[in-house]
């Protein structure tokens, strides 16, 4: 099996481009989606982050007010790695649980989407690291576009995370979507065949020793 690691900064596109390996036959393993369901109600990040930041980060239907959460730690780096601290091991756990699922099926290629990959520094865990980029003014627009959000709390998200310059250097593939939805999916193709070329290498590699 292939372990791939996905990630890119905010509004670059990441989420579609897995959504484009899914297409191709990837194993999607999607951090977001677990960090949702470790933050429901009556789960233990849930109580601890209740406990940190008070009721005043919990929704009207007893969930939690992710908004107002991301209110208060966005523009306060120390605050959002408390809630890193507490989030990111919880999730970690389920990921790795996953991950022998899909071990187990002898699924070929598994893509975990992670946004924090390089932040969180686990680059090492993967056989591959898949970037998706995009300018900053080009990524701005997008948050401001598509989820509504100020110039002001869009840039807050934009810089809490590691510059993209940092990140390219260490990527094995950079997908840049900047051009038409053709152009991304031509560009998601190449890398999916030039992974397909490597699962199949470390197959036989493992398969030999």
């Amino acid at each position: 099996m292939l372990l791939i690691g996905l990630t890119g900064n905010i509004a670059s596109g990441k989420s579609t481009v897995a959504r484009l390996l899914s297409e191709r036959g990837a194993t999607i393993i999607d951090a977001d989606v677990l960090a949702r369901r470790v933050v429901e109600p009556g789960m233990p990040a849930f109580d601890e982050i209740v406990r940190r930041w008070g009721q005043e980060v919990v929704a009207p239907d007893g969930g939690l007010d992710r908004d107002a959460l991301r209110r208060l730690v966005f523009a306060h780096h120390e605050q959002l790695e408390e809630l890193n601290e507490i989030v990111h091991p919880e999730v970690a756990a389920y990921r790795d649980r996953l991950v022998d699922e899909a071990r187990q099926r002898g699924d070929r290629l598994v893509v975990q989407d992670i946004p924090l990959l390089f932040e969180r520094g686990i680059v090492d865990q993967f056989d591959r690291i898949v970037l998706v980029d995009a300018p900053r003014p080009v990524r701005l627009e997008r948050l401001m576009r598509e989820r509504g959000l100020g110039e002001t709390d869009s840039m807050d998200m934009i810089t809490a995370q590691m510059p993209a310059e940092l990140k390219r250097a260490r990527a094995d593939y950079i997908i840049e979507n900047i051009g038409t939805v053709r152009e991304l999916e031509e560009r998601v193709s190449e890398v999916w065949q030039a992974l397909e070329r490597e699962a199949n290498s470390h197959a036989t590699t493992h398969a030999v020793s």
